[in-house]
């Protein structure tokens, strides 16, 4: 019998059975966006959320996720473990999207807020 079972999930896995593995990791957290203003003191704000932003996700030079940030500049994506590069669908201005290289725990979602900058000097 466990032969048997072990036989067909080894053949549904090679013909790409229809239900996906459940990915139990990823990332979540918020991007923001600054400076929005070309001077900024102290007690200002100097940034807000970016919203509707897509961010990619890639391994090995493939894009493997992407996801576009709500209103709020949140963002929740499902990644299997590992390092990943990240990328905006938008041209880099300024330094462009920091970090770029993210690192997905095994078994859990880890939070990892993106800055986006504007450029504004």
């Amino acid at each position: 019998m466990a032969i048997a079972l072990a036989a067909l999930s080894f053949a549904a896995a090679i013909a790409g059975a229809a239900t996906p593995l459940r990915i139990s990791s990823g990332l979540y957290g918020v991007v923001m966006r600054g400076p929005t203003k070309p001077v900024c003191l102290e007690e200002q704000v100097c940034e807000e959320p970016a919203a509707g932003i897509v961010l990619r996700f890639s391994r090995a030079g493939r894009v493997v996720a992407r996801v576009r940030t709500d209103r709020a500049g949140a963002y929740t994506v499902r990644l299997r473990p590992g390092t990943y590069t990240v990328t905006t669908t938008r041209r880099p201005v300024g330094t462009g999207l920091t970090p770029r290289i993210v690192r997905v725990p095994r078994g859990r979602f880890a939070r990892i807020d993106f800055h986006l900058d504007t450029g504004i000097q």
